[in-house]
């Protein structure tokens, strides 16, 4: 009888733990609308966050295996029947992203431009870029219509998640430049923020970076389209997404940041990738 409590009281404690987990990650007020306003918050050990082991960095959550593959099931969970919930997308993608990001930076080491980003560490916030500069350009220039992308939607460089459970430092970044390019990504490839630009886009990293997060969102997203869109994704969209994620030059080694004022349309063929099946802002 005696071990049997102790038993119930050990998994107890471990319930509490995860559940500790979650929360910290859900609801906690550190989770949203952060801004990083130099790099030297990636990598750092700080006493602010309680970092005594070597290599932690500011926001780091260190877990175990076991923790890892329970918010790997929950967080996969929660961002199909909830994919507005970018904390659990942000979650999934950090805890599943470890080999990924280690061929990432590898690809990105092996090339000039890609050395240059992870020697720099830009980080895209309206500290860092001008919102008005970028709306001051010419029509038909990248930085213009990255500017159209945030003001149609409502959208900020700043709402970008930080890093909490990528426990290699040295990747840190890497998942960081990832997913402050991602709307850069959507500008480039000239799709909208919907479900079908969100699929489209997904599959486009999910080939070129590997990430498990994307191409989960490349399979499972398309379920949720309309059945009218549903037929066109299939033999529109989609082989246009295979083409350009197989062809196009590996978006993390573009230094975005340096294009704001390049013709579209140049920019796009320099980078080996097709103009979208249609154009996402009709002027």
């Amino acid at each position: 009888m005696a071990s049997v409590c102790v038993k119930k009281s050990l998994s107890y404690v471990k319930y509490l733990k995860f559940r500790r987990i979650l929360k910290l990650n859900c609801f906690s007020s550190t989770s949203f609308g952060v801004r990083l306003h130099s790099t030297s918050q990636i990598g750092s050990v700080t006493e602010e966050d309680g970092a005594t082991q070597r290599g932690q960095y500011r926001g780091h959550r260190p877990t175990t295996p076991l923790q890892k593959t329970l918010l790997t099931l929950g967080s996969a969970a929660m961002a199909i029947l909830h994919p507005d919930r970018g904390d659990m997308i942000a979650t999934l993608g950090d805890v599943t992203a470890e080999t990924a990001l280690k061929q990432i930076k590898q690809k990105m080491e092996s090339d000039p431009i890609g050395q240059q980003i992870l020697r720099d560490q830009p980080v895209i916030s309206t500290s860092t870029i001008s919102i008005d500069y970028l709306g001051s350009l010419g029509d038909n220039t990248f930085g213009k219509e990255y500017w159209r992308f945030l003001t149609k939607h409502g959208f900020s460089p700043d709402a970008r998640l930080p890093v909490h459970y990528v426990d290699d430092p040295e990747l840190v970044y890497v998942m960081l430049r990832y997913r402050q390019c991602h709307d850069l990504f959507h500008t480039v490839l000239g799709m909208r923020p919907n479900m079908l630009g969100e699929c489209v886009v997904k599959w486009v990293e999910a080939i070129q970076l590997g990430l498990p997060m994307c191409a989960m969102g490349a399979l499972v997203g398309p379920i949720r389209l309309m059945p009218k869109h549903r037929q066109n994704y299939l033999t529109t969209y989609l082989p246009w997404a295979l083409r350009n994620g197989q062809n196009g030059k590996f978006l993390m080694n573009v230094y975005f940041e340096r294009e704001w004022e390049r013709d579209l349309a140049d920019l796009r063929q320099e980078l080996g990738l097709e103009p979208p099946p249609e154009e996402p802002y009709p002027r």
